[in-house]
């Protein structure tokens, strides 16, 4: 069962995010476009680890 909370609330919009950090905001300021770039890759990266950290999620312990 998927935590639609953890996709839906985390995951999307950190990707979301970073993407637009690293496209738009990058090229803007200058000096430390490579930070920038990597700050808004990160954000973007653990945004997809959170989404698909959301789709193994379950509630009940699963018993092998």
């Amino acid at each position: 069962m998927a935590s639609k909370k953890i996709i839906v609330g985390i995951g999307t919009p950190m990707i979301i995010t970073g993407f637009l950090i690293a496209i738009f905001w990058a090229p803007i300021v200058g000096d430390v476009k490579e930070t920038v770039e990597f700050v808004g890759s990160l954000i973007g990266i653990i945004g997809v680890i959170l989404f698909i950290a959301g789709l193994f999620y379950t509630k009940e312990p699963v018993m092998a």
